[in-house]
């Protein structure tokens, strides 16, 4: 039986068309908010860097129709960039430096794409992100792998419980044996992947895919640099010319697979235990089509959240949200700050009243606005697993909850362990008020975290990051957005332990030790190695020094 029939038999996963009409201002039946959440997928794209996750998320765009040329993450001889590389820095360098919410129509769908940061300096960025996602699609280049930064991400998937598919990219390139990547998945991941692709060629030159969902042969045409839908020509495997470069090995292969079936344990998808597994080249669009029909018809519609209190919450219960994300400039003309947040449950509607959770005060939500890319459009209404940008939502910041009516609060999430620490000074005091407000919002968003001595403030903080780029991001939008320019010095630290007030003040009068205040009120004691943190804590027991959530935590090795 062929995967679309497999997926039509079950519940989730059928496909609702959209209301006649607006319905905004009415109140909406439970019944109506499930069919809503019924279309929906929201799904994020993790890699390693440079494996192909911008390029095949601009592919994405360009077979839903959203765009008609498909821009380029390293632009040239006038082509367009990304769309989802929307950052003057991004698109100088080539790289994603911020996550971003892409939504778009396919097959009387909507899908909330998430473009995520593949680079490790900003893996907080993309964990922030898998929060508000119920599926990922996993990028592999295939001369390589799997490599270290998608282990990582593929471990807080799997603790995050959320299903994965998987695209072998680049196969139009020499690369590993097809065979030898998916047993390495198996290995390395404990993932049981299923080939429901298959490349054709040999090393350099892919000449088609096979669809094992119904036992077809695709041939597709080049485009030029894939900047245009490729043609694509089908037909039954038995037809296929036997001349064909590397369709005598492909043909071994596929009758290997035959003992694994062709369809997906959707149960073990969803699960989180298997992985369907397609091949094929997102620079000249090889295989896309394939992939984004796939996202369609497997991944999960929204379901009930958990709050704090591991209570889910229907996805037919009163308006929730929370907060993922907080950006800001993305509009130069207007130096707006822009709140992304998930809905979890009920229906939005722009204006409507909401409650956030941690401050209890109430705001209307005026200003709402779907994304794509650095473009922005008025949102009217929003249902379970849509993102919502809301404008100048001030005092939101990463993790918050909104809700309207029933009271209701989802897990926040929390900071990372800082490993690299850096002073930081305005070099125009006359900007010292624009260099202010910048590391306000700079903090706020997650792209750094500021460390300040209470006595001090903001003359000399201290800048505290995963990875040296963060640096390179902070002063850039310092200088061009808020117009401070700045200078970096060396701090002498390596390690941060949370404390408290009492061993506060006795840290302060340590030789070895400085004790700064983080934003949210937790005071961070900072030493320069762990030797002399070990023989502090053997010397003084009574002092207060826990250890600040690491990355390995959210991977769940307990290690830090």
């Amino acid at each position: 039986m062929a995967l679309r029939r497999v997926i039509a038999l079950i519940g989730p996963m059928t496909v609702v068309g959209r209301p006649a009409a607006s319905t905004l201002g009415l109140v909406h039946s439970p019944e109506l908010v499930a069919e809503e959440a019924s279309r929906r997928r929201t799904f994020a794209i993790i890699s390693h860097p440079d494996a192909g996750k911008t390029t095949l998320t601009e592919k994405f765009l360009l077979y839903s129709g959203q765009i008609s040329e498909a821009g380029s993450v390293k632009a040239r001889s006038g082509r367009k960039s990304a769309t989802s590389d929307w950052m003057e820095l991004e698109q100088q360098r080539g790289i994603s430096i911020t996550s971003t919410a892409l939504q778009f129509d396919y097959r009387d769908c909507v899908l909330n794409l998430l473009d995520t940061p593949g680079h490790r300096d900003f893996s907080e960025d993309t964990y922030r992100v898998l929060a508000a996602t119920d599926a990922a699609v996993m990028v592999l280049d295939g001369s390589k792998g799997i490599e270290s930064q998608t282990l990582k991400l593929f471990e807080v998937c799997r603790q995050r419980e959320v299903p994965i598919l998987t695209f072998v990219n680049k196969c139009d390139r020499p690369g590993r044996p097809p065979l030898e990547l998916i047993d390495e998945i198996e290995n390395m991941l404990q993932l049981l992947p299923m080939p429901m692709s298959w490349p054709v060629g040999v090393p350099g030159d892919l000449r088609g895919i096979v669809d094992r969902t119904d036992g077809s042969f695709i041939s597709y045409n080049r485009t030029a640099h894939g900047a245009t839908e490729s043609s694509e020509q089908r037909c039954d495997i038995d037809q296929v010319d036997a001349v064909m470069p590397g369709w005598n090995e492909a043909s071994e292969e596929l009758e290997l697979l035959e003992a694994l079936g062709t369809e997906v344990d959707v149960k073990g998808f969803l699960a989180g235990e298997v992985t369907p597994v397609f091949f094929g080249s997102a620079l000249t669009n090889f295989g896309v089509r394939l992939l984004l029909d796939s996202v369609v018809d497997l991944a999960p519609t929204p379901g009930p959240r958990f709050d704090v209190d591991s209570a889910p919450r229907p996805v037919e219960a009163p308006f929730s949200a929370f907060a993922f994300k907080v950006q800001a400039n993305t509009d130069k003309a207007h130096r707006d700050r822009i709140a992304y947040v998930r809905v979890c449950s009920g229906h939005f509607q722009r204006g409507m009243g909401v409650t956030q959770t941690r401050t209890g005060r109430p705001f209307a939500t005026k200003y709402a606005h779907t994304m794509f890319g650095s473009e922005r459009s008025t949102v009217d209404e929003a249902w379970p697993g849509d993102v919502v940008a809301l404008v100048n939502a001030t005092d939101v910041r990463v993790g918050d909850t909104l809700y309207s009516d029933e009271a209701v609060e989802y897990p926040p999430i929390p900071p990372f362990a800082p490993e690299i620490f850096k002073r930081i000074r305005v070099t125009d005091t006359n900007r010292f008020k624009q260099f202010r407000r910048g590391l306000v919002q700079l903090d706020e968003e997650g792209v750094i975290q500021v460390l300040r001595d209470e006595e001090v403030g903001d003359v000399e903080p201290v800048l505290a990051a995963v990875g040296l780029m963060q640096f390179d991001v902070a002063v850039h939008r310092l200088e061009n957005e808020f117009g401070a320019p700045v200078a970096l010095t060396n701090a002498p630290y390596s390690v941060a332990r949370r404390t408290d007030e009492a061993s506060a003040n006795e840290l302060k009068r340590l030789p070895g030790a400085t004790v700064l205040a983080r934003s949210d009120g937790a005071l961070l004691a900072l030493f320069e190695n762990e030797f002399y943190l070990q023989r502090l804590q053997n010397e003084k027991e009574h002092l207060t020094l826990e250890r600040v959530l690491a990355e390995q935590e959210w991977l769940g090795d307990g290690s830090s």
